[in-house]
């Protein structure tokens, strides 16, 4: 089983693109933001306990969204792979996450990194949050989860990139163009 991670900041088409491979290829599907938000819908402890970590612009603790991704993990076995769409944010999230899949003898066989510049990213998000009504989309949370992302989450690109699985497309400015080149290293992958 393949496990590919799709990598970028808020906004830049995680869950876009990981729909188009997962369609193309046949893969299994990981959204720690969906995951998430049905928790938060559905009122559970996790939800509320995630809902006040949200609402501020943090992160959810590390160690809850362990036993979620392995739970979730669990339930796609014999499937050609699984893409993770918003896991992981941090280094400890990512170190934890090898050792969660090292213990079912797997290992994390690619990251897509979405590079995409701040500018487009807000117009993104505010458009998103008109269409689907986000709440966590509004800019000054907006604001606080673009400094989230720059202080946590985007020195894992290096880590990825020093695990040797970093593959880094940046928007081209039409979304057919950075797909063709998603897909053509994801052929290689999945070969």
């Amino acid at each position: 089983m393949k496990n590919i991670v799709i990598f970028g900041a808020p906004g830049s088409g995680k869950g876009t693109y990981s729909a188009k491979l997962v369609e193309r290829y046949g893969l299994g599907h990981i959204s720690t933001g969906d995951v998430l938000r049905g928790e938060i819908k559905n009122g559970t402890e996790l939800g509320k306990t995630a809902k006040a970590y949200i609402d501020e612009g943090k992160l959810i603790p590390d160690s809850l969204m362990i036993d979620i991704l392995a739970s979730k993990l669990d339930s796609f076995a014999g499937e050609k792979g699984v893409i993770y769409d918003g896991f992981p944010r941090t280094i400890a999230q990512a170190d934890a996450f090898k050792e969660m899949l090292a213990q079912r003898g797997m290992k994390i066989d690619a990251m897509v990194e979405l590079v995409v510049g701040e500018d487009v990213l807000m117009e993104r998000l505010l458009r998103r949050a008109e269409i689907e009504g986000r709440a966590d989309d509004n800019e000054e949370t907006i604001k606080k989860r673009f400094v989230e992302y720059h202080a946590k989450t985007q020195p894992l690109s290096e880590w990825f990139a020093n695990e040797g699985v970093r593959q880094q497309f940046t928007w081209p400015g039409h979304m057919d163009e950075m797909l063709s080149g998603i897909y053509a290293a994801m052929d290689k992958l999945m070969a």
